[in-house]
């Protein structure tokens, strides 16, 4: 599942905004394979960062897809971040 996880999650997504929804609203964004669906994302990531997650909103932009990330109440956004290496 590794191998699967790694293709799946390229990266992480770093903007002003998704740095303020961060802290505000505990959410990440990730930039994810173009034929990822919602469900395997969210296995994905609760996998890698052994995490769990409430929500996913993916949109479709020029370049690929970007994921939003909503961790559940007990998770923190910026550890996973600083797992995730956003910082």
């Amino acid at each position: 599942m590794t191998e699967l996880q790694h293709r799946i999650i390229l990266h992480a997504y770093v903007t002003e905004k998704s740095m303020d929804e961060m802290e505000r609203q505990n959410k990440l964004e990730f930039v994810v394979d173009r034929r990822a669906h919602r469900a395997e994302v969210k296995t994905a990531i609760e996998q890698t960062y052994q995490c769990k997650v409430a929500k996913i909103t993916i949109k479709i932009v020029r370049n690929g897809k970007i994921a939003t990330v909503k961790f559940a109440p007990g998770f923190s956004a910026e550890d996973i971040g600083g797992r995730a290496g956003v910082f």
